[in-house]
């Protein structure tokens, strides 16, 4: 016959007695996670370019330094591409400057040491400029350098931003394609059949448009005449 599992639990007169005195099993002790405060999250010329950065950009963008790409991208289509997460999700971007009121991305900055020109970091940064170009983003780089024009950076940066509204607009001049009703679109973004929905709330309340099935990270639509 099993003991009473209460009675197994139960310490008795003699266990108090030992407990008391300090003897007996004692508890486990706590996890040590060894993880520590990185002193160097910006290395010397990431921190002086940073600076540089914050003076062009005021507040009209704000910067966010190395980012991870997976932050940033999503794969659209993961049950074919179950690999790409894994190849994004290793490496990051030096800056991301996004708009500080809905931090949407705008552009991205890779910050080019002497490390760059080995032949394992330059095939990298064919793979980040290729993501960036997939997914329209612009990717601006920049040299690493005693001191900084702000004006020949500010030119540069001007254009980025030019390239990515370009890059968003279509020949409405919108960001949106009228579709027909019978046909069933692909999200231009993620290549996706996209799903028939109804606009809930708002001035477009009770108008049905296709939106893409990886919303909310992929908030392409389409409207329906």
């Amino acid at each position: 016959m099993d003991a009473n599992p209460d009675q197994n639990n139960n310490p008795g007169c003699l266990g108090r007695i030992l407990a008391f005195l300090g003897i007996g099993p004692k508890a486990a002790p706590a996890e040590d996670l060894p993880y520590r405060l990185r002193d160097d999250f910006l290395s010397p010329a990431e921190h002086s370019f940073y600076l540089v950065l914050k003076g062009i950009m005021r507040d009209y963008l704000t910067v966010c330094p190395k980012v991870n790409l997976a932050d940033i991208f999503f794969v659209a289509q993961p049950q074919k591409n179950y690999a790409a997460r894994a190849r994004i999700d290793r490496r990051h971007v030096d800056f991301l400057i996004c708009d500080p009121k809905t931090m949407c991305p705008r552009f991205g900055i890779e910050l080019d040491d002497a490390s760059h020109r080995r032949t394992k970091q330059i095939e990298r940064d064919r793979f980040v400029e290729a993501v960036f170009a997939r997914a329209n983003l612009p990717l601006v780089r920049v040299p690493v350098a005693a001191s900084y024009d702000s004006r020949q950076l500010g030119d540069l940066f001007k254009s980025a931003l030019r390239d990515k509204v370009l890059s968003a607009q279509t020949t409405d001049g919108s960001g949106e394609s009228p579709q027909i009703e019978s046909e069933i679109p692909n999200c231009p973004k993620c290549g996706v059949p996209m799903v028939l929905r109804e606009a809930k709330r708002g001035s477009r309340r009770g108008e049905r448009f296709y939106g893409c099935v990886n919303y909310p990270r992929c908030k392409e639509i389409i409207p329906i005449v």
